[in-house]
């Protein structure tokens, strides 16, 4: 089997584009095609997508998504010669990239990679090979201008170790975010903060996405976009099926989804507004005054839990009788932490630590926006003895 001479790239955004000018400038024959019509690079373009496959020994898929590929490929179909290589770099659910190796068999390869643009141009991607032995050899060559290749088991496999790559990327992103926040509470220049992160475990994103994160012009294009992550990190909450916190913090970022992933790092702090109840409830555990709790609360509001091993359903009037008005004992060594919120809209989820004596409560909490400001719409709470 010989190995390919020309290289059809379908698909030329950020990442094609990048693919194709390396293997243009390796000295391969290079001939591309975008849906947009739009690219720019050291190779060949056309507007028909088969005339780029019927010249083609190999087929290099950079697209966006699974639905992205089999468009692209069911169009090209007939084009496709027998002895052609169809290899996918796209990030796709496991279950797209499985049925797309059965459609094609042999002649498919399943090749994600790791890296952005940078490190295409540098020849410098990791790429998840899954594929025919003899086919990866085939295209092993090509492969290896782009980067190091290491070969998986099958293209399921593949798809999913990417989305698994990913996951972690987008969890620094947001771990990132944090600090920041965290940071702009307590009052701390920007350029200092990220001097200081730069020194620790997410130094490397820090120092490459500086610009972005300090908001200073720049001519730099994004390398990974926010709508991109985002959409892998769905891919990747859907295959597993295991709730995952970054796909809603990611897709709920108030940013263009084509801005690069460090402006998601970005995004402001919730809202005040959204914290006022919240307040307004820990200053009831505080005084142990009752009206602070008909201000966090709806009146129609359910505060639920175990208490002496049995299921408590409280509505607000009688939650409201345990307390005094006089704060407790031990009130001075007693403490109360939101750990975390989540808004969606008009509604929002919280979680609160409360320190009370030899308890600990954690109460989850349901938020809802009406008549202009937040109330507590429902809490459930545990308590650790």
């Amino acid at each position: 089997m010989t190995t390919p001479h020309t290289i059809a790239v379908l698909g030329l955004g950020r990442m094609g584009s990048a693919i194709a000018t390396r293997l243009a400038a390796q000295g391969r024959d290079v001939v591309g095609w975008t849906r947009s019509g739009r690219a720019a690079g050291t190779f060949t373009m056309t507007g028909d997508p088969n005339e780029a496959v019927a010249q083609a020994d190999l087929v290099l898929l950079a697209l966006f998504d699974g639905p992205a590929c089999r468009q692209v490929l069911d169009a090209v179909r007939d084009s496709l010669r027998t002895d052609t290589i169809v290899l996918n770099t796209s990030t796709v659910a496991p279950a797209e990239a499985a049925g797309l190796a059965r459609q094609l068999g042999p002649s498919y390869v399943h090749a994600p990679v790791l890296g952005s643009v940078p490190a295409a141009a540098a020849g410098a991607l990791r790429i998840l090979a899954a594929a025919d032995p003899d086919v990866l050899r085939r295209v092993r060559p090509a492969l290896e201008t782009l980067g190091t290749v290491r070969r998986v088991e099958d293209a399921s496999t593949a798809a999913a170790l990417k989305l698994i790559a990913n996951n972690s990327l987008a969890g620094a992103v947001l771990a990132l975010r944090d600090a920041l926040r965290q940071a702009d509470a307590l009052g701390l220049p920007r350029a200092h903060v990220l001097d200081v992160l730069e020194l620790g475990q997410l130094g490397g994103l820090v120092a490459r996405k500086r610009h972005f994160l300090l908001d200073e012009p720049t001519d730099a294009m994004a390398e990974f976009t926010i709508g991109a992550l985002a959409k892998d990190m769905a891919l990747l909450a859907a295959a597993s099926d295991i709730p995952l916190r970054s796909a809603a913090g990611l897709a709920g970022t108030p940013a263009a989804s084509g801005a690069d992933i460090a402006v998601a790092a970005t995004a402001p702090a919730v809202e005040k507004a959204v914290l006022e109840p919240l307040h307004a409830y820990i200053r009831g555990h505080a005084t142990g005054d009752p009206t602070h709790f008909r201000e966090a609360f709806l009146p129609s509001a359910r505060i639920e839990g175990i208490r002496d091993a049995a299921f408590v359903s409280w509505r607000l009037d009688e939650y409201c009788t345990l307390f005094q008005g006089r704060p407790a004992p031990d009130e001075p060594t007693r403490t109360r932490r939101i750990d975390a919120i989540d808004v969606h809209g008009t509604v929002a989820t919280a979680t609160m630590t409360l320190s009370h004596g030899a308890d600990t409560f954690t109460d989850i909490f349901l938020l809802v926006r009406a008549d202009g400001r937040w109330h507590i719409a429902g809490k459930a709470y545990h308590r650790h003895s």
